[in-house]
């Protein structure tokens, strides 16, 4: 790679199989979050890079190298991709590690599953199709077919820029789209060293491309091109919200998965052991930077002292420090603006009256990085800002309840609805909780478990659609129905009534 004048290394778009400079000629840094400084600097995409990068999948898209596929051979190759991701699986893993700073060993076991992702969208590619159906007239034949809508603008995030965006291209290239990515301003590396495997893999140049640079610039214009027929956007509710307006306007389809607020509900009967380390699980791992974060926790009055208790000393205990370390537990917050976000809703929820049992601080000697300390909140309620807005961070609210109406209810009164963990060894209540509860997900005595076969969205203000599973291939494909008339009578005069 080209090297800066700062000594950074560069990295340039991906557009029809090459790298290409931004039309601008300006670059970006992006920070390590482990030491706040620099480590590379990536192309700042405009309207003309991302112009050239939909046209380059647009060609792509009607070149039958590509269109021409049967939808077998495009298994392969996602099969084959699977593959390749397996074997440079150290190097994605410490690419990501070093751009948002999660740890490298939970990368290494996000590598180890992310090819399943492939595989699975590999072996679903030609299962897909339309259905005949039944007319009222027995001369007609009718079927449906089940076709790629086209050019797919995948917006994705930093907090898990691999995970979240193979999400949509799996599906997409299995359904036979062609993709244009804008990650996140934060984290382009690893996708940079993904996306150059696809040439490996053996896909057609101009099948995925990435346009890297900021969200009111390439982000923008991505979603506003004539050009692309649907976009995929996982990140903020607030973001979500104006893409879906923008590609509203020019009736693009749109799929969104957006913020959460997830309650994480321990009845009396459950383990408690077991139910606080699900919530540790559900809100300290990753810095609770992840849109599934259990970080409202809400106890049964008879429990809540102990998993209170439990909780904590484990959350105390948590090991920070350097994301390349194996012994480190909890690396850095991924963004310095997300440090100063922790630490203002930390402010909101003190001056709010709740009291805080452990943390509120950034811990010393740890140099210069954005790390926080794990935050827990008691005396809350959900009037306040700190139990009804996403804070992104290692901060968990603690509430107490009386009986399962009372769970519900708290649960349900938040504008979210993603997902939510439920411990008790009360089957028939598992399962009523499972249908009163507002979310997309629902996990019983277990939390963040997931897997390409299952579905994933959210309710309310969560997003729109769904990613994985097979209802996902409906995200990317468009239904024609088809009318063959196979009678040999000429067509009737239509005035003439029979």
């Amino acid at each position: 790679m080209p090297t800066s004048a700062t000594n950074l290394p560069r990295h340039q778009h991906h557009i029809g199989g090459e790298q290409v400079a931004p039309e601008s000629g300006e670059y970006f840094p992006s920070f390590n979050p482990a030491t706040g400084r620099p480590w590379y600097e990536a192309a700042d995409g405009n309207a003309a890079d991302v112009d050239r990068a939909v046209r380059a999948a647009r060609t792509a898209f009607e070149d039958p190298r590509w269109r021409g596929l049967t939808a077998t051979r495009r298994g392969r190759l996602l099969r084959r991709l699977g593959d390749l991701i397996g074997e440079h699986a150290e190097e994605l893993a410490r690419r990501e590690s070093l751009d948002n700073g999660k740890l490298l060993r939970e990368m290494r076991g996000q590598l180890a599953v992310l090819p399943e992702y492939y595989y699975y969208f590999a072996g679903i590619a030609d299962k897909v199709g339309g259905e005949v159906l039944h007319t009222m007239d027995p001369a007609i034949f009718n079927y449906t077919r089940r076709e790629p809508v086209g050019v797919v603008g995948a917006i994705t995030p930093w907090n898990s820029p691999l995970l979240l965006t193979s999400m949509k291209l799996a599906p997409a290239l299995a359904t036979g789209n062609t993709v244009v990515v804008k990650p996140s301003e934060h984290t382009s590396a690893s996708l940079l060293g993904l996306v150059a495997l696809l040439d490996e893999a053996g896909f057609p140049p101009g099948v995925v491309n990435v346009v890297t640079g900021h969200g009111r610039g390439a982000g923008a214009a991505l979603v506003e091109h004539p050009g692309v027929d649907k976009v995929a956007f996982t990140g903020s509710t607030e973001t979500g919200r104006a893409i879906a307006g923008i590609a509203g306007s020019r009736l693009a389809r749109v799929s969104l998965e957006l913020g959460g607020k997830s309650p994480n509900i321990v009845f009396a009967d459950a383990d408690p052991r077991s139910a606080a380390m699900g919530i540790v699980a559900g809100i300290f791992a990753a810095g609770g930077q992840t849109c599934v974060a259990g970080s409202r926790a809400f106890l049964h009055e008879d429990v809540h002292d102990e998993v209170l208790s439990l909780v904590t000393e484990r959350a105390a205990a948590i090991r920070l420090g350097d994301p390349l370390d194996d012994a480190t537990e909890l690396g850095p917050l991924a963004l310095r603006e997300q440090l100063e976000k922790v630490r203002h809703y930390v402010g909101i929820g003190l001056e709010e009256g709740g009291k805080v049992v452990l943390g509120a601080a950034e811990p010393e000697g740890l140099g210069d990085g954005w790390y926080y300390q794990p935050t827990i909140f008691t005396e809350t309620d959900n009037t306040m800002r700190i139990c009804q807005e996403e804070i992104f961070g290692p901060v968990l609210t603690v509430m107490r309840f009386r009986d399962e109406e009372e769970a519900v209810a708290l649960a349900n009164a938040t504008s979210y609805g993603l997902a939510a963990g439920v411990w008790t060894r009360d089957l028939a209540r598992a399962h009523r909780m499972a249908a009163a509860i507002d979310a997309g997900t629902v996990w019983v005595n277990t939390y963040r478990a997931m897997s390409p076969l299952s579905p994933l969205g959210g309710f309310k203000q969560s997003g729109l659609g769904k990613e994985n599973g097979p209802e996902v291939i409906h995200e990317y494909t468009r239904v024609k129905s088809v009318w063959i008339n196979t009678s040999d009578e000429p067509m009737a005069d239509p005035f003439v009534m029979r």
